[in-house]
């Protein structure tokens, strides 16, 4: 599979995206005009250690809930990602069975490396 689950309002996502030199074959999919499903998030658990991996704390409502203070279980972060397409850690870059969460400066060229070599 070879996917990416972004924001289109999003500038770090599009510049990242620009920054891939995507080759054809790639599924972009804006999860706040198209939300992701549970198996959507399924997959991606499938392919790291946890659903917090994939969870951002740096989303506002992360903050406004008061969730910092409270003690989640991965169930939870679960089902706070299928709630609010804020709280999915952004990008996700899927390139076959390899997963690429975030936005970290390694994590994006560890993405262009396993893009540009399969």
């Amino acid at each position: 599979m070879k996917k990416i689950y972004h924001l289109s309002t999003c500038d770090t996502c599009k510049r990242i995206v620009s920054e891939l030199d995507l080759p054809s074959g790639f599924t972009l999919q804006d999860i706040k005009t198209e939300a992701i499903t549970e198996a959507q998030l399924e997959d991606m658990r499938a392919l790291t250690d946890s659903y917090e991996s994939l969870f951002s704390k740096r989303a506002r409502l992360y903050k406004e809930l008061g969730l910092k203070d409270k003690s989640l279980t991965d169930e939870d972060y679960k089902n706070y990602i299928l709630e609010h397409y804020t709280f999915l850690k952004r990008p996700v870059i899927l390139v076959e069975n390899e997963i690429f969460i975030g936005n970290s400066k390694k994590v994006v060229e560890a993405a262009k490396s396993a893009i540009h070599e399969k």
